[in-house]
């Protein structure tokens, strides 16, 4: 199956800075992607070159299996970083101007706006000016206006930035529809909690490069290693010399041990059963924070 998005060698500068080098991605269909680093890593610049907004200097897009085309982008809903909307215009009236962009007629959008009003909860406001809507407020009509055309693939640039906790929520759950529905979702954010919970493939950008990419459970295992949560019904003594144990760090009853590179888990795990009562043992994942950082620091 085609990718979704594939950047090739993305590449752009402005002046002698280097903003994105290099930068090679896939993005699978019916995934959720998380385009993921610090402020500053180039990823608002990969987005806008992605969509079109900006030119690279070098490297290629393709989009649904081919060199992207103007029609293409009809076919993505796009929630930019700096957000805006007409704020003399009634919701309805914006809702609909943003539809007939992507060749929505009014008769097909009505009934659209209508449902998703409901849904966002702000079906008494139809008829309110913008700018008699609060921000809370503000970011959900800019959501539905993303989503309207029922795009297949949809890119957000930083989503949960500046969301209030219940709108959080809200995209999450609207995201978690998308996804259910088998559609493709690109994000890009610093805020590895909410990429933690949404994410399944992710790219990490850092001073403009790729610092690692793939599936996420798959990089928790790389980074994680050999590394084990020992937890025990007694407290536990220094387990550094038990065989196939390279470093223990414990607290009590609890332990974070990395085995021995030829050692395997269920041969520890049996002579730790033979001295103590052990209540679990398991694989002890790094955060994708922890990554985060590691990744991030390499990079440097």
């Amino acid at each position: 199956m085609q990718p979704a998005v594939s950047l090739q060698g993305l590449r752009k500068s402005f002046g002698d800075f280097v903003a994105v080098h290099d930068v090679t991605l896939e993005v699978a269909p019916g995934s959720v992607f998380g385009l993921l680093g610090p402020n500053g890593a180039g990823k608002t610049t990969t987005i806008r070159m992605l969509m079109d907004i900006l030119g690279p200097d070098a490297g290629e897009v393709h989009l649904f299996g081919h060199p992207r085309t103007r029609e293409d982008l009809d076919r993505i809903g796009y929630l930019p970083e700096e957000r805006g909307l007409y704020r003399k215009m009634t919701v309805t009236d914006q809702l609909v101007f943003l539809g007939e962009l992507h060749g929505l007629k009014k008769r097909e959008s009505l009934p659209r706006i209508e449902s998703w009003l409901e849904k966002v909860g702000l079906a008494d406001r139809a008829k309110a000016k913008l700018e008699e809507l609060s921000k809370g407020m503000q970011q959900k009509i800019q959501l539905v206006g993303t989503l309207l055309h029922e795009p297949e693939l949809v890119i957000l640039d930083e989503p949960f930035s500046g969301l209030d906790p219940i709108n959080q929520v809200l995209f999450k759950d609207v995201l978690d529809e998308y996804r259910a529905a088998g559609r493709t979702i690109l994000f890009s954010t610093h805020v590895m909690e909410q990429a933690e919970k949404l994410c399944d493939h992710i790219a990490l950008i850092a001073h403009g490069r790729v610092a690692l990419a793939g599936p996420l459970a798959q990089l928790k295992r790389q980074f994680g290693g050999d590394s084990f949560l020992v937890k025990a019904a007694a407290p536990l003594d220094d387990l550094s010399g038990i065989d196939g144990i390279a470093e223990a760090h414990v607290e009590t009853d609890t332990a974070r041990v990395l085995l021995a590179p030829e050692a395997e888990g269920h041969d520890v795990l049996k002579r730790l059963v033979e001295r103590y009562p052990i209540r679990e043992f398991s694989s002890d994942e790094p955060t994708l924070e922890e990554i985060f950082v590691k990744a991030v620091a390499d990079a440097a």
